[in-house]
């Protein structure tokens, strides 16, 4: 399904903070929202989730931190019921196991609590929460900045597998340009508040066009880096 918005915006204390933005991210692709702390890059994806899921559409956000999703006092076999029961699903035991399997949590034990789980685990398990509905849009916020480098590529490797053979759209918020090339087609530039580029990765990559993007992508040894 093409998700698309016109003319979103965000206020707050008489500032805007988000102008007026539009897009289109059609079923299936891969988007970078990239840019520097403070461009509104989060701002805008908050934003997005609550304007699609106002028009009925399936949207499911992965936070920057497994702590923003996760109640420590609960295990997460509890997590997992609530997820399903919040979405109307019945309990599918071959649903868990095929996501578990996917991003390779399926040696926890569920009937544990979050924290004794690694912190990898824990956001592989919430993304698994935000896939059991095959959204139509899936919103992560820095969702690897919690993890190491290597656990980092390894969660964001899965999950682009696991997508390759669905039709959910990704959005991938980050700072980090080196991320968001390898996992992401199209990449999104913003900066005080508004879109400034949109270009293919490739195209962004080789020759930006705006002082934000060409600032991004100045210092080329991210490359190097695994994630």
């Amino acid at each position: 399904m093409k998700l698309s918005f016109t003319g979103l915006s965000v206020e707050r204390s008489g500032r805007n903070i988000l102008h007026p933005t539009s897009l289109r991210i059609e079923a299936g692709e891969r988007v970078g929202l990239i840019g520097t702390s403070g461009s509104g890059k989060s701002t805008l994806g908050h934003a997005l989730v609550d304007e699609l899921r106002t028009l009925g559409q399936s949207i499911a956000h992965v936070p920057q931190s497994p702590d923003e999703a996760l109640d420590p006092l609960r295990s997460i076999a509890f997590h997992w019921r609530e997820a399903e029961r919040a979405l109307g699903l019945d309990p599918n035991a071959a649903r868990q196991q095929e996501l578990f399997h996917a991003l390779r949590i399926e040696d926890g034990d569920v009937g544990k609590r979050s924290w004794s789980w690694s912190r990898g685990m824990q956001q592989r398990f919430v993304i698994a929460m935000a896939l059991i509905g095959t959204p139509d849009l899936l919103v992560l916020d820095e969702p690897t900045s919690a993890l190491d480098p290597v656990v980092a590529a390894s969660t964001m490797t899965l999950l682009r597998e696991y997508l390759s053979k669905r039709q959910t759209a990704m959005l991938l918020i980050t700072h980090d340009l080196g991320l968001a090339s390898r996992h992401a087609e199209r990449l999104l530039v913003m900066q005080d508040g508004q879109i400034v580029e949109d270009a293919s990765t490739d195209q962004l990559l080789e020759a930006p066009a705006t002082k934000a993007a060409q600032s991004l992508s100045t210092h080329r040894s991210w490359l190097q880096l695994p994630c």
